[in-house]
């Protein structure tokens, strides 16, 4: 196994353990109405129902985990000519490394949407909260994070437009 591979695994699990985590204390810590819609002087515009937001997050969670992971079982049978990629021939001989390449940025995609969903949730448990002081403009960085998290996840083909490195022989 790489290092690449070992680091996505692993954010994808922690990413997993953080969204339900957060979605369990968000729950408790929720009132039977949460606003969720602000305006521009940060006073709440909408309110909806905690279970709403329950269902909601489990359904994006569930098929962030479960529908998008089925797309790994795939790669394996994608036809490398049908790949946008560049050196072709390459890569049809290092297919295992290709296919590692793509599983992990598949993985990436959904580490990313759990770790986004995950500061979500905390974000607004806390401005819904009574314990808490802060209101809606204490999280303006969320977006930034969010708007990070993607472009970084979606610069990872980039690699594929290089030939991939020779294995060397013991």
């Amino acid at each position: 196994m790489r290092i690449g591979t070992f680091v996505v695994k692993i954010w994808r699990w922690s990413s997993i353990a953080f969204v339900i985590g957060a979605l369990g204390w968000t729950y408790s810590l929720l009132p039977d109405m949460v606003a969720f819609n602000f305006s521009e002087t940060g006073l709440a515009d909408s309110y909806i129902n905690r279970d709403v937001i329950f269902y909601i997050v489990m359904g994006l969670f569930l098929v962030n985990n479960v529908v998008i992971s089925s797309l790994v079982k795939a790669v394996p049978r994608i036809d490398v000519q049908m790949l946008p990629i560049l050196n072709k021939e390459t890569w049809v001989k290092n297919r295992a490394h290709l296919n590692e390449l793509i599983i992990n940025w598949i993985y990436c995609i959904i580490a990313g949407v759990n770790t986004m969903i995950g500061l979500s949730l905390f974000s607004l448990a806390t401005v819904n909260s009574n314990q808490f002081t802060m209101d809606i403009f204490d999280f303006s960085w969320l977006f930034y994070i969010g708007v990070l998290l993607m472009i970084l996840v979606f610069l990872l083909p980039l690699r594929l437009l290089w030939p991939p490195a020779p294995q060397e022989e013991l």
